[in-house]
């Protein structure tokens, strides 16, 4: 069975003003959380370690290693 984009995570390479969609999908896992994020809802990430997150409060808790 054949799954959508809708039905699967993305791949991304996160850049400093933005992302490059590697393979295609409609959302990306936090990476503290694990929650799922839309694309169109995606506005946090680490460039350094390649990884989403969900919120500002997660992303700076995170880059503070706090997460």
């Amino acid at each position: 069975m054949l799954m959508s984009s809708a039905d699967r995570p993305a791949k991304l390479a996160y850049g400093p003003n933005g992302f490059r969609v590697l393979s295609s999908g409609h959302y990306v896992n936090c990476a503290v959380t694990g929650e799922k994020i839309a694309l169109e809802f995606l506005r946090y990430w680490s460039v350094e370690r390649q990884e989403p997150y969900a919120s500002a409060e997660i992303a700076t808790k995170r880059l503070l290693g706090q997460a």
